[in-house]
């Protein structure tokens, strides 16, 4: 972080790679328990605004801890109140938001194949005491997952336990596995 401006929220990073500095705004860090000060190392991907130009998006900052849930801080100072309606805050839709966590839908192949495999093992009892032959049931097969190495390293970071497993086995710097057993975030999954 070669500069940041705290009552506007927003600064620049100078990239480890050279060029030209990266704009980053507080969004950017919204799991972050402190903002960000200069000469802070900044991990972050990158996307272009509206206008074309280079933002970071999902920064973290290195040795910093996460927070489940941020309170907005309300950076002005209070007044006395007066007597006009309060306004709406203006919200800015064009700003990167993270994708929606569908925690509760990975369980549904699952549910599948269990009752695949309970159709199955019901039509194949009654297919053998009567003598006919048995066609398996296909089952169909699990998604396959486009992973990659993105900078996660911590078990916070990861919406599966198979993105996990993933980068522990193929990305360099996790810390996911702090007893060394290969198996990751045991806790969280």
């Amino acid at each position: 972080m070669v500069r940041w401006i705290d009552d506007k929220g927003f600064g620049f990073i100078k990239p480890e790679s050279g060029g030209a500095d990266v704009f980053i705004h507080i969004s950017a860090l919204k799991s972050m328990s402190r903002p960000p000060v200069v000469g802070d190392i900044i991990f972050y991907e990158t996307s272009l605004d509206d206008k074309g130009k280079l933002r970071a998006i999902n920064a973290k900052i290195d040795g910093v801890s996460q927070v489940l849930a941020v309170a907005p801080i309300d950076r002005k100072p209070r007044t006395q109140k007066s007597s006009a309606p309060p306004q709406r805050p203006h919200r800015n839709y064009n700003t990167y938001r993270p994708p929606y966590k569908k925690s509760g839908y990975r369980f549904i192949p699952v549910l599948l194949v269990v009752a695949a495999v309970s159709i199955f093992s019901k039509f194949a009892n009654q297919n053998v005491s009567s003598g006919q032959s048995v066609l398996p049931i296909a089952v169909p097969p699990k998604p396959a997952q486009n992973f990659q190495c993105l900078g996660k390293v911590y078990c916070s970071e990861m919406t599966s336990y198979e993105e996990a497993e993933f980068y522990l086995q193929n990305c360099p710097g996790t810390k996911m596995d702090g007893d060394n057993d290969g198996i990751p975030c045991k806790q969280q999954f």
